[in-house]
């Protein structure tokens, strides 16, 4: 080890150098540190000098990472990480923590996670935010960059370098109003769906959607030779489903969806006509980055919140058998 070199390097400057590649300014990473621009514009020419790199161009007010800087923004994390666990006295306190958790969890399971984990941090871990959006574009992506620290998603092959934890089990099935022509049948078939209108509502996509966008539900049908009638497609929730409780729409969701708002809007679910080929489940888990299990808090978020839906999916089961 080059510990000569080692020591003309001051390790302040990686966390300004963090800072300035998690925020893209050099106004906001001063802000962050509590320093003044002035002086992060300082910092930020020593860490020019010190890796003989620019590390960053400006386009309009952001600051844009070289390769070499965008290098460097995959290993910063665990590197800080790891010299913060050296002078931790080795047990994990929430109640200290100060930070931001990013995640992206779908409306289907943030309904009824996020307020459960919202009560817990601000009683466990009052410094800790939690910043969650709807989905990714790009899970692997965002994860391996730092722009989320979890995602919940569709079991499916991600890169190497995430991490998948199981979280839950979900059964698809049809929803209609609750006075819908077909709300009195027990079981339905594929002839009878497929004579009224469909809300196609995406449930983990965030950018635009198009009626040309297939859903599962479309590919079972098409490999019988049939297709449902799409009267709406949405990635907005509320909009799904006020239209499937004010009209003869059907919507193809799963059976933990939403449950309390399944009982405000007077929803019903029925399963899947038995002829149709279709998963019989959605199995959906927690991602995260290798670069974070090491991480204390990333360690003690993914814990309550797997705990969480654990508690919830016990719950569900309990009020289907009374």
């Amino acid at each position: 080890m080059n510990l000569q070199k080692l020591s003309r390097l001051d390790l302040n400057l990686l966390v300004a150098l963090q800072a300035l590649l998690e925020e893209k300014s050099v106004t906001k990473a001063a802000s962050r540190l509590f320093i003044s621009q002035p002086a992060m514009s300082r910092v930020l020419q020593k860490l020019r000098y010190q890796l003989d790199d620019p590390l960053f161009t400006r386009t309009g007010n952001e600051l844009i990472p070289t390769p070499k800087a965008r290098e460097l923004q995959h290993k910063l994390p665990s590197l800080l990480d790891n010299i913060l666990d050296l002078v931790d006295d080795g047990k994990f306190d929430p109640g200290k923590y100060v930070g931001e958790i990013r995640i992206a969890v779908p409306e289907f399971v943030a309904t009824s996670l996020i307020s459960k984990l919202i009560s817990l941090v601000t009683k466990e871990a009052p410094g800790l935010v939690l910043s969650v959006s709807g989905g990714s574009e790009s899970v692997d992506r965002d994860l391996s960059e730092g722009q989320l620290d979890f995602t919940i998603d569709i079991n499916r092959p991600f890169s190497d370098e995430l991490m998948s934890m199981p979280l839950a089990v979900y059964i698809p099935c049809i929803w209609m109003r609750k006075k819908h022509p077909l709300s009195g049948f027990e079981t339905l078939t594929l002839d009878q769906i497929i004579q009224f209108p469909f809300v196609q509502y995406f449930l983990l996509i965030s950018k635009t959607v198009t009626a040309s966008t297939d859903a599962r539900f479309d590919k079972a049908l098409r490999s019988l030779g049939m297709n449902r009638r799409k009267a709406l497609v949405t990635n907005q929730l509320v909009t799904a489903i006020e239209t499937v409780s004010t009209s003869d729409c059907l919507m193809v969701a799963t059976q933990k969806d939403f449950l309390i708002e399944r009982e405000r809007y007077e929803i019903v679910t029925k399963p899947f006509p038995k002829k149709l080929p279709h998963d019989g489940s959605i199995n959906l888990v927690l991602l995260q980055h290798q670069r974070t299990s090491g991480s204390a808090i990333h360690l003690w978020i993914a814990e309550k919140i797997i705990k969480i839906v654990k508690d919830l999916e016990g719950v569900e089961n309990l009020a289907s058998t009374l």
